[in-house]
């Protein structure tokens, strides 16, 4: 660290905005991990609550109630919320078979809700990919500066190249650092919600069966009356 100030206050000005965009990476990189730790931890905690929990509830309306105070993200409520709409009369949506309606709405949804979880994914990606890149750039700025500085003062010797080579390779040290924990994040995170997607598919699969069983159980009270 001591290295990484002494370069940011001997160098120039691109150096230092090289030191201060690797710092503001690493910054957001790191608040993006603890958030979505922290949410997809709960994300799947409630998961393994909550759809155990709408199949054994007694009816509809009680597995309501048991998602909405189990699922904090709000991930399985989109879903059954789409499942449970009904299209406006005269409308295009409407005049689809239910099966169809059924598809599109909670394949809208689930759409929906894996961009919720997907968010920030794109940042981390970003940050490991071009943070050693970058870290890179300032340690061949810096060694080219440093060269300068040395033929500027007519001797050479090691101890002059040294000093100032290896404090440039601290940038290159610096984007690795940035990286290593964005790229190791963004592989648990997708894992996480590989899993996470798998469980909503088949809870919306599940859900459309359901609801469709209930529309004809339904019609078929209504026809024998």
């Amino acid at each position: 660290m001591g290295s990484f100030a002494q370069v940011f206050a001997e160098g120039d000005v691109i150096t230092r905005t090289v030191a201060l965009l690797l710092l503001a990476m690493s910054v957001a990189a790191w608040v993006l991990i603890f958030w979505k730790g922290w949410t997809l931890s709960r994300v799947r905690r409630d998961m393994a609550r909550a759809v155990p929990a709408f199949w054994a509830a007694p009816g509809l309306d009680e597995a309501k109630t048991q998602l909405a105070a189990i699922d904090r993200e709000q991930v399985l409520v989109p879903l059954l919320a789409a499942g449970l709409h009904s299209a406006s009369a005269g409308t295009l949506e409407a005049a689809g078979q239910l099966e169809s309606q059924l598809t599109r709405r909670l394949r809208d949804a689930l759409h929906a809700v894996l961009a919720q979880l997907q968010y920030g994914q794109v940042l981390l990606a970003s940050i490991g990919a071009t943070a050693p890149f970058i870290g890179l750039f300032g340690t061949v700025w810096g060694i080219y500066h440093a060269l300068l500085g040395i033929s500027a003062s007519g001797s050479i010797s090691i101890d002059k190249v040294a000093g100032p080579v290896g404090e440039a390779l601290v940038m290159t040290a610096a984007g690795l650092a940035v990286a290593i924990p964005a790229v190791l994040a963004y592989n648990l995170f997708g894992k996480w919600i590989g899993a996470c997607e798998a469980d909503l598919e088949g809870y919306a699969h599940d859900l459309r069966e359901m609801l469709l069983e209930r529309a004809r159980a339904s019609a078929e009270r209504t026809r024998l009356h």
